[in-house]
């Protein structure tokens, strides 16, 4: 099998890379050891954000690009991505009222044109942000960003990219390549089969995430030039905390800013802690200190006090950053670097290290232009108004579009309609074109999660199993009880 471009890593940077290069026409193979976003790209704070904290490291660039992205997410993924009003309670020790303003101001400034509503400032006593804080808070800030599935951002991506003719194997790890002249020959393992398969490449995309100098060094033969940070950030989820669409961004002593968002309809996520790792890539797990740090910090701000018992979930992944000497983690930059080692006469590697799920489509754009004399000529840029699978329908319709999928098929409630509307968009037509009842649905697994949908997912998703349905192509691992996670797995295979 002979491709253009091997792209190693299935997160948000891998499959963006290939949506791209897909589009441009290329030939591309990705590789996923795992399941598509089974890893750092699912467990983020499911923002689509300018970074309102990098402003005070100044990282401007870095903030503008990240607004510019948010406007274009918003057009492409319409439902994924979903405005959201945060409030900042102002506290006067960590920094004066008029910094805050300055920099929301700022903010502002540098998301110049959006169609998102500016900050504004708050006094708790007269607005409904206030009902859930306590009472010793008076004053505050609002602004505005973007929530967003960030497991399904990736796996529709991937999704585009295969009906534009990308291979995708999930999987399949790479377990050697190495340089031919002015192509790489891949040695890759599937774990289906247990075989061992060749395959090469024009060039190689190392987009392996916290692997991404273990792949280098260990699988590809060439050292970084670029250390590399692992810093590892945790995520709990609790029943909902309070009425009211808002989300609030909390300043804890150390200065980071922790968000608490309404999640799910019943749910509120709380993170992200930033943490030093020192371990190997891989899965990661909250650690107790953790869980009572993000509850402390809640308990600071709200009337309603939690505890590690009222965890119902937490999650956390291991972030690569570029080393940039910061003395804390949460210092680090999160800009992206991409490292292109291309030999004379010598096939090209690109690694990709740091980044934002914001600018992930940018990111994308940014290597192929890195690629193109490796590769040749090929069309330009696309991907900044073409929707995502699904998202082909009127900005801000979701809802609209949700009720009439009720319309059509009353049997579904209306919590379901809207799951389905939010998670596959206009491609939920699809998915329920052949229902015309609920027995068309077949067994129930909980949370909405039908036979039909499971089917879908494992056809045209790449979901492998249980906990792939359950945590990343849906949440509904939330609501579903111990005997429908086993009847889905046993459904599976496994």
């Amino acid at each position: 099998m002979s491709y253009d471009l091997l792209v190693i890593g299935g997160g948000i940077h891998g499959a963006g890379i290939v949506r791209d290069a897909s589009g441009r026409g290329l030939r591309v193979l990705l590789l996923e050891q795992d399941s598509l976003a089974r890893h750092t790209s699912s467990a983020s704070s499911k923002l689509v954000h300018g970074g309102l904290r990098y402003l005070e490291y100044l990282h401007l660039r870095l903030v503008r690009e990240s607004l510019m992205e948010r406007e274009r997410m918003l057009a492409i993924a319409p439902h994924l991505v979903f405005r959201q009003r945060f409030v900042l309670p102002y506290r006067s020790w960590l920094r004066p009222a008029w910094a805050v303003r300055l920099g929301l101001f700022l903010y502002d400034w540098l998301g110049r044109n959006s169609t998102l509503e500016s900050s504004a400032r708050v006094r708790f006593a007269l607005s409904i942000y206030g009902g859930p804080l306590r009472r010793n808070l008076k004053l505050g800030f609002a602004y505005s960003d973007c929530t967003v599935d960030d497991s399904r951002l990736v796996i529709l991506n991937a999704k585009d990219a295969a009906e534009r003719g990308a291979d995708i194997r999930v999987g399949h790890r790479l377990v050697r390549a190495q340089r031919e002249g002015a192509a790489w020959r891949a040695d890759i393992h599937s774990e289906a089969t247990g075989e061992t398969f060749t395959a090469s490449a024009r060039a190689v995309v190392n987009a392996a995430g916290p692997w991404v100098a273990e792949v280098l060094d260990a699988r590809l033969g060439t050292e970084s030039r670029q250390p590399v940070r692992l810093v590892k950030g945790s995520h709990i989820v609790v029943k909902r905390l309070y009425e009211g669409e808002q989300a609030y961004a909390l300043q804890h002593t150390d200065r980071r800013l922790v968000f608490v968002i309404p999640w799910l309809d019943e749910y509120t996520l709380i993170g992200t802690t930033d943490v030093p790792w020192q371990g190997g890539p891989g899965p990661a797990a909250i650690a107790p200190a953790e869980t009572e740090y993000l509850c402390e910090l809640v308990n600071r701000f709200f009337e309603r006090q939690i505890g590690p018992v009222d965890v119902v979930w937490s999650y956390a992944g291991i972030r690569a950053l570029q080393d940039d000497g910061a003395t804390t983690a949460s210092a680090v930059t999160r800009d992206s670097v991409l490292e292109l080692d291309a030999p004379a006469g010598g096939a090209p590697v690109l690694s990709v290290i740091g980044g934002k799920l914001t600018t992930y489509r940018r990111l994308a754009e940014f290597a192929l232009e890195k690629l193109a004399p490796h590769l040749g000529p090929m069309p330009g840029p696309w991907t900044s108004s073409a929707p995502l699978p699904g998202g082909d329908f009127p900005r801000g319709d979701i809802d609209a579009f949700a009720t009439g999928l009720r319309a059509r098929w009353p049997f579904l409630g209306d919590a379901e309609s809207r799951r389905l509307a939010r998670a596959y968009g206009t491609r939920a037509l699809r998915l329920l074109d052949p229902v015309r009842s609920r027995a068309d649905m077949g067994e129930a697994f909980g949370g909405g999660m039908t036979r039909l949908e499971v089917d879908y997912l494992m056809r045209e998703e790449w979901a492998r199993t249980a906990e792939d349905i359950l945590w990343r192509h849906s949440k509904i691992g939330l609501s579903a009880s111990p005997a429908d996670q086993r009847r889905l797995r046993d459904y599976v295979g496994e």
